[in-house]
């Protein structure tokens, strides 16, 4: 069988980090598909469940066979997808399986959406709250869901909803395949939706589309009620950064607040779309009664390039009271 020419890429990353809202941006270029999670992911490690050691068939499909039934997979699934150059699959645990991926499909990226693992933990618990008569198929039984402290420590778990995610990105990020990688924060996302869709499109190396940023409409509601957590994955019609207070209690929120590892990456090869600092300006030696200091307009442009794991912007803090930078990554090379 012979299949179109079509290119695929991979979303990836922790949950309620931007993924749908990249997404729903990237469905407005005509030649692009992208939407949330799907079942690719399951499909593919259930077929390597039936033929990996141990199972009665493995002698039976060699390694060219699997990696044609893997791609056959991709192909049947997306059969449909009529007139559509690119595709992005969205499944949090591509992030540790860029092997396999790769192997399927040379040549393909790998984009990861983040977010500060506390208000990821915030934006889950506030959904929960929402819907204060529904249990949600998140957590297992009223010992998990008892309080704040129960439900974000089951959440937090390797292999449930946070902490699986947060650990396969982990594991791709310091891998031999992480130059394949580009991490995208939310609040950059959310703030600069221009800026970062540009660095997006170079680190795929496809042509650039005027995207619309006041008109987006994306909603999964038969998906989000079946969770028992109802507008989950709805994007609000125009993409911003909405500033917030926390309504976890400060321990919870402190200790969740430490664990974005990217921010760190002086051992990846990852890209990093960050803030950078912006350079000093230069000592104008003034005389010994004078004194400069520098002045911050917010205009720090974003830049950067797919050969690069730097970009640079003036992040607002959350309290819009003042900004704040933090390093792109120093990806060895």
């Amino acid at each position: 069988m012979t299949y179109a020419p079509r290119r695929y890429h991979f979303i990836t990353g922790l949950p309620r980090s931007g993924s749908t809202l990249l997404s729903a941006l990237l469905c407005q270029n005509p030649r692009f598909h992208a939407s949330i999670s799907g079942p690719l992911g399951a499909l593919f490690m259930g077929m390597l469940n039936q033929l990996s050691a141990g199972s009665e068939y493995a002698s039976m499909v060699s390694t060219e066979q699997r990696r044609r039934l893997g791609r056959g997979l991709f192909e049947s699934y997306y059969a449909d997808q009529e007139g559509k150059d690119v595709i992005f699959d969205t499944n949090r645990m591509w992030s540790a399986h860029m092997a396999a991926a790769l192997d399927m499909f040379p040549g393909a990226r790998f984009i990861a959406c983040v977010r500060n693992v506390a208000w990821i933990m915030d934006s889950v618990e506030r959904r929960f709250r929402a819907n204060p008569y529904e249990f949600t198929k998140l957590f297992d039984g009223e010992a998990e869901r008892s309080s704040v402290y129960t439900r974000v420590e089951a959440l937090a778990q390797r292999n449930r909803m946070v902490g699986g995610p947060w650990s396969m990105l982990k594991e791709g990020f310091y891998s031999e395949q992480a130059e394949n990688l580009l991490i995208v924060d939310y609040d950059l996302l959310a703030q600069a939706p221009d800026k970062v869709l540009r660095l997006v499109y170079e680190f795929i190396g496809e042509p650039w589309f005027e995207h619309d940023y006041g008109n987006l409409a994306y909603d999964t509601p038969e998906f989000d009620r079946n969770l028992g957590l109802p507008g989950l994955h709805k994007v609000r019609e125009t993409v911003q950064l909405q500033h917030r207070r926390t309504i976890l209690p400060p321990d919870l929120f402190a200790q969740y607040s430490q664990l974005s590892f990217w921010e760190q990456g002086a051992d990846s090869a990852a890209r990093v779309i960050a803030v950078k600092p912006r350079e000093p300006a230069p000592d104008p030696s003034p005389a010994p009664h004078q004194r400069h200091l520098p002045l911050h307009d917010g205009t720090t442009p974003l830049s950067g390039d797919a050969g690069t794991s730097s970009a640079t912007l003036q992040r607002t803090s959350t309290d819009n009271s003042s900004t704040t930078t933090v390093p792109a990554s120093r990806a060895s090379r």
